[in-house]
């Protein structure tokens, strides 16, 4: 145990405690859910940090939506900063952020998305606009709205932090709330049967498995996230230095060697970092030390690098994408859930 975790660790007996009895009180209706009229989907995770929460609600929702449903997405907005409408008019501001912009960026204007922490609320507006089906983005453990189905994302890589509970881990619950999934992926695998076991001693939901896929690499400039993909056989003859601001960096380092891109090395900042420009300067230097030919971020980074701007190395990014194994079986146990005779059936919400 490190230092700074043996520090924290007493700080996680009052957060384990908290965490268990707000579960159980709404488990026990002490605590009261409010329930939208629709059908909420749930996509989290036990950990903090990223287990391809994004790439799933996508997924779903365009799966959704090809099947004609009115769907929406319900998202935080987490770090979130106030952006104008119309910024140049300083018309009524919303609130934006970066996995917000990737996700619009994803959906575009097909799917209504809905970003706010009162979850409940945005569903409401959304409902106005005839959204029936509702995806929770990192829903898990926001327990004041009534979901149908829980999918929980396990990260095969890091599936359990360190197996400690915040602030000293980075476990946002104990391992035991896995009960409450309805459906569980193991992602960044195809195959862990010892995660498998350990998941079993706390949940029967069955368990499937998805992997990150690179769909293509873009150049960044001026504040262009959508610039001409790159051609294949100038992206495999370059080295790469990796930076990125996500909740699981060395995830994307895994991926990107699984991938076949050359590395030259990386930098790490802190999840939804908003990057300086002294920060890409630093980028630079430590790049070019390393010998690479360009720079190399995640889709998410680039709506955090407005306004700073690099000198000496072209930016790059990846654009993913999520392939679930057995997919068709997948979407069958999520309906079912939905379509459960436990589960109580979506009604016309109050406030």
């Amino acid at each position: 145990m490190k230092l700074a975790q043996s520090l924290l660790w007493p700080l996680t007996l009052p957060y384990g405690s908290w965490v268990r009895f707000r579960a159980w009180s709404y488990r026990k209706g002490i605590f009261q859910q409010k329930r939208l009229n629709g059908t909420v989907i749930s996509v989290g995770n036990l950990t903090t940090g990223g287990t391809g929460k994004t790439p799933m609600v996508c997924w779903i929702a365009n799966r959704l939506l090809a099947e004609g449903k009115n769907a929406g997405v319900l998202t935080r907005g987490y770090r979130g900063r106030s952006a104008s409408a119309a910024e140049e008019s300083g018309k009524s501001s919303r609130i934006t952020s970066d996995e917000v912009e990737l996700l619009k960026a994803r959906l575009g204007n097909r799917i209504p998305i809905g970003v706010g922490a009162r979850r409940f609320r945005t569903g409401q507006e959304l409902a106005r606009q005839g959204v029936q089906w509702f995806v929770l983005d990192d829903g898990f453990q926001h327990l004041p709205l009534a979901r149908d189905v829980d999918i929980v994302l396990v990260d095969a890589t890091n599936p359990f932090g360190d197996g400690k509970l915040l602030p000293a881990g980075r476990l946002r619950e104990p391992k035991s709330a896995l009960a409450r999934a309805h459906v569980i992926v193991i992602t960044r695998s195809i195959h862990s049967p010892a995660l498998e076991a350990a998941i079993r001693r706390d949940s029967a939901a069955p368990i499937f498995y998805a992997h990150t896929t690179l769909d293509s690499i873009h150049a960044f400039s001026d504040g262009l996230p959508s610039m001409p993909q790159m051609d294949d056989l100038k992206v495999r003859g370059q080295k790469f230095f990796a930076f990125c601001g996500v909740g699981n960096p060395s995830a994307f380092v895994v991926d990107l060697r699984d991938w076949g891109i050359q590395l030259a090395g990386s930098k790490f900042f802190r999840d939804h970092h908003r990057y300086t420009q002294e920060n890409v300067r630093e980028i630079e230097a430590e790049a070019r030390t390393a010998g690479a030919d360009a720079l190399l971020c995640t889709e998410k980074d680039v709506f955090n690098l407005t306004g700073v701007r690099a000198q000496s190395l072209d930016v790059m990014f990846c654009r993913i994408s999520l392939r679930i194994e057995s997919e068709e079986d997948f979407w069958r146990a999520v309906m079912a859930a939905v379509e459960s005779p436990a589960r109580p059936r979506s009604k016309r919400a109050t406030r």
